[in-house]
């Protein structure tokens, strides 16, 4: 919680533009090393995680820095128009986030990473559908702002708090 009682941006969460930025940076060394995702990213520019990271950023509620310089979502969605992603990439690429998020040291709590890896979910999934050479998206929409607000950072302990009794069976 924030000083003034409120649940923190993902943003805030994560730790900011730092923490996203070492996010990227640990995902990007594990793609450019990995034999099904690292091909999609064989031309990707050296400031590619930083452009990434400012994406999350700004989805997570941070500064609309993506928009600003880059050009919000028609950009990012042309990012991804006729890679072809397949499922299998897709999945991988959600496994590797993950690890990254460890590597980067973002919150480990289970309500930060539920919300982190919600989006996760959702935005790869997206950018599967809107990588075929059929996908039709919308052209123009405005960046996503997951809210991850609902749910507030708790200790591990509240949840060990109460009765433990748990039965099974017929008891």
């Amino acid at each position: 919680m924030t000083p003034d009682g409120q649940t923190p941006t993902l943003f805030d969460w994560a730790g900011g533009a730092p923490a996203l930025e070492r996010l990227t940076e640990a995902f990007y060394r594990r793609v450019r090393s990995d034999d099904l995702v690292g091909p999609l990213f064989a031309g990707m520019p050296e400031d590619l995680p930083h452009w990434v990271a400012t994406w999350l950023g700004e989805v997570f509620g941070g500064p609309p820095e993506y928009t600003d310089r880059r050009g919000g979502y028609p950009h990012m969605l042309g990012m991804h128009r006729g890679l072809g992603i397949t499922e299998s990439q897709r999945f991988r690429w959600v496994q590797l986030i993950a690890r990254a998020a460890d590597d980067a040291g973002l919150p480990s709590d289970p309500e930060f990473r539920s919300a982190f890896m919600a989006y996760v979910e959702w935005g790869t999934r997206l950018a599967l559908a809107n990588s075929g050479p059929d996908a039709q998206p919308p052209p123009r929409a405005p960046v996503p702002r997951w809210a991850g607000e609902r749910l507030p950072p708790t200790a591990p302990e509240p949840l060990l708090r109460g009765p433990q009794r748990v039965t099974l069976g017929d008891g």
